[in-house]
């Protein structure tokens, strides 16, 4: 979409625009007004449309925001306010009838919500609409307002629209559509909310999906008597624009933390992630699919029973494994059994680790490599080196060299694929943006971070400032992978911390607002989704139309790290919208695996290369899909056993001596044993948010009384109590008390 408009380049508009000159040139008297803050709202209507007129007082300009659209004559009648409402119409027509809710509330900014229902008095195809947003500017044009559109929602995730108006002087908006309000419209007219919230200026928000006109109407019309959601619109409103793309990421995050909570999230359930992991050990141990033999030593196969074995697969698994160990109190034997034959991959002439054994087939280009997949193996192997394994250490300090060499290279700029050889570039960018692997710099500080903390070389420090140095402007077009994005948050947070230059800090949230952007911020119920949780889920590259198991556990990771790091000086809402995608990962992962899904939501074919989905293994499928087509068409990823070890040895942890584990689903600061029968807990999640903490009985022992006491000493009841389980609901944030007998 275009992305900014000015007075003296004024774009082609809809006819729709002039419906909305014309309202604002004869300024009647509103049917409702309230105000927000510094904002005053007026519900108006036209031949065609009711809108609300957003204005701020002392300044000129504004934002109109159309809250029905009608293709003939209706009357509107202003209805008393229900509860929470601060105005409530009701549109009557020959089609039927739509209510208009309005809510709003001020904390620390400004909020608008307007809810549409419909009611349809007879089977109803819904013809086409225009969008829903126009700012208008001097004189109250919208053809004279100008400004820059920041973000707007790529394919099926969050319905959003990150905006400014700059003249007249407005300050930041973003628009939400709750897509979950609208799934019995999609449902019943067929229709899926791909990029449906953008537009051109000075007409932009939501359109919604209309049946295709030759679909049969008896399909895809809207049932007579039946009320539908058609628009959740919220909006929250800044009144001075960001000077620069730091502080503007940063204003996204808090805004959209604010937008949050107007939502009502669907509940995390509870998921056994230990038996999960269990399953997941034996099934690689023992699965003749899971890995094969080559030069004496056993390899991961990346999907089930297919593709060659390359350096990231097996790395991955690696760590993973390593941390299931650490975790169990004992390392399992598969991580020394798959580290063994590690070797292999590394090239003693070019100096570092080829993608693929000397062997690989000649189907594949044996020097080709995807930027991102030289450094995400480093970084494993990275951590294994930190965590004290000397064999790592020294194949990870082999292989650093090289890793420098390239990012000088590409002058920290990087290609999707190049020749390991010679550098030359194999594919320069993507298709869909024509730029390269965006956020590879940020993984590329990380582990350069990683190999300051191993040498005290402060040439390393220097290579990660100079990769996130190099990404600076990129704004919300970082986003190139998920996981890498995740982690170029994090290796900000600790740039910060070693440097105390702020700059590094507010960048970070560059990252997060990227990731964010790529997140589904909704609770999809179309197609096979019902079947499966799609909540808070981020889609795997800037342009993948699913999300994926593998990115889904790695940011989890790297989230970790950017918590720990961030600490007190965290935004809050950042603070609180990884919190929640974390709790919402543990919950919605679970459905990647075959046995969470019926046979009917599995495609029943997958890529050529990728070979067969075996329902009976603990590996995750690769994809799943926000408007819900089969799962599972890529393959089914041995590379993300490691998700359950990940998940399980976060989730839980053992309390010496008592008869349970604990188990929560939100990351915890601190875990202190404070008397024999005594822990104490810190949250730190969003302050308004809350989580759930569960006594998980241990095989062959009893549950005992317990008590959760928040650190004023007030009593928090279980929310549900069996043989099996104690669970409580608490405050994500703050300190607990747990006690048992």
């Amino acid at each position: 979409m275009p992305r900014t408009a000015t007075a003296e380049a004024p774009p082609a508009i809809s006819p729709h625009l002039l419906d909305l000159r014309e309202l604002l040139r004869d300024e009647p008297a509103p049917l409702a007004d309230f105000t927000i803050g510094d904002l005053t709202v007026g519900l108006h209507r036209t031949d065609a449309s009711v809108f609300a007129i957003v204005r701020r007082r002392g300044s000129s300009g504004g934002l109109a925001v159309r809250a029905a659209f009608l293709s003939t004559n209706f009357d509107c009648a202003v209805l008393p306010p229900e509860e929470g409402e601060v105005a409530r119409l009701r549109v009557t027509s020959a089609m039927g009838d739509h209510i208009i809710s309005c809510l709003t509330d001020r904390l620390a900014l400004e909020r608008l919500r307007i809810a549409t229902r419909f009611t349809p008095a007879r089977p109803m195809v819904m013809p086409p609409t225009p969008r829903d947003l126009y700012p208008f500017g001097a004189g109250d044009d919208p053809l004279r307002a100008q400004g820059v559109v920041e973000a707007s929602q790529r394919g099926l995730n969050t319905g959003l629209l990150y905006f400014r108006i700059d003249t007249p002087a407005f300050g930041n908006i973003l628009y939400i559509q709750n897509l979950t309000a609208s799934n019995a419209y999609f449902r019943a007219t067929g229709t899926v909310p791909r990029e449906t919230v953008g537009g051109s200026w000075p007409e932009l928000g939501y359109a919604l999906p209309v049946p295709d006109a030759e679909a049969d109407p008896a399909e895809v019309a809207l049932p007579a008597g039946k009320s539908v959601t058609l628009s959740d619109t919220l909006l929250v409103f800044r009144h001075h624009a960001a000077s620069h793309e730091r502080e503007s990421a940063r204003q996204f995050v808090q805004m959209l933390g604010s937008a949050y909570d107007l939502l009502d999230p669907p509940p995390v359930a509870y998921r056994d992630w230990i038996d999960r992991a269990e399953r997941a050990a034996r099934d690689l141990d023992e699965a003749p699919d899971a890995t094969i033999r080559h030069y004496g030593h056993r390899y991961v196969h990346p999907y089930t029973g297919a593709e060659y074995p390359d350096i990231m697969v097996q790395m991955s698994v690696i760590a993973a494994l390593h941390r299931w160990g650490k975790w169990r109190g004992e390392p399992h034997p598969l991580e020394a059994t798959f580290k063994a034959g590690l070797p292999r991959f590394f090239d003693e002439g070019l100096g570092t680790f080829r993608r693929y054994l000397p062997n690989v087939g000649k189907d594949k280009n044996a020097d080709a490599v995807d930027s991102w997949y030289l450094y995400h193996p480093l970084l494993n192997l990275g951590t294994l080196a930190l965590d004290g394994d000397d064999e790592a250490r020294a194949l990870f300090l082999k292989a650093i060299g090289y890793g420098v060499r390239v990012a000088r290279h590409f002058d920290y700029r990087w290609p999707i694929e190049y020749d390991v050889t010679d550098f030359s570039v194999i594919t320069k960018e993507a298709p869909v943006d024509g730029r390269g692997q965006t956020d590879v710099g940020g993984i590329y500080a990380w582990v350069m971070l990683q190999a300051f903390e191993l040498t005290d070389d402060k040439t390393y420090l220097d290579e990660a400032r100079a990769a996130i140095d190099a990404a600076i402007g990129l704004g919300f077009a970082i986003n190139y992978q998920a996981n890498l994005t995740a982690w170029g948050a994090a290796a900000c947070m600790r740039l910060w911390r070693i440097t105390n230059r702020d700059v590094y800090r507010e960048q970070s949230y560059v990252y997060l607002a990227s990731f964010l952007h790529n997140a589904v911020i909704w609770d999809s119920q179309i197609g096979h989704a019902a079947h499966y949780e799609t909540f808070l889920a981020v889609t795997c590259l800037q342009d993948a139309p699913y999300m994926a198991m593998y990115e889904c556990f790695d940011s989890y990771a790297a989230f970790e790290r950017y918590l720990d790091d961030g600490g007190p000086d965290l935004d809050p809402e950042a603070r609180m919208l990884i919190g929640e995608y974390c709790r919402y990962a543990l919950s919605r992962a679970w459905f990647y695996y075959p046995d969470a899904l019926p046979p009917e939501a599995i495609s029943e074919e997958q890529r050529e290369p990728n070979g067969h989905i075996d329902h009976g293994l603990s590996f995750p499928l690769e994809d799943l899909y926000p408007d819900g087509q089969p799962a599972g068409q890529v393959g089914q990823e041995v590379y993300g056993a490691g998700a359950a070890f990940i998940f399980a040895s976060s989730a839980f942890h053992t309390v010496e001596g008592a008869p349970f584990r604990l188990y929560c689903d939100m990351l915890l600061r601190a875990v202190e044993r404070v008397g024999d029968h005594a822990l104490s807990i810190l949250l730190d999640g969003g302050e308004t948010r809350t989580a759930w903490l569960r006594l998980v009985r241990l095989k062959r022992r009893t549950l005992t009384d317990s008590r959760v006491t928040t650190a004023s000493g007030e009593a928090i009841a279980p929310d549900a109590v069996d043989a099996d389980r104690i669970d409580y609901r608490v405050p994500a944030h703050g300190r607990l008390i747990l006690t048992w007998e």
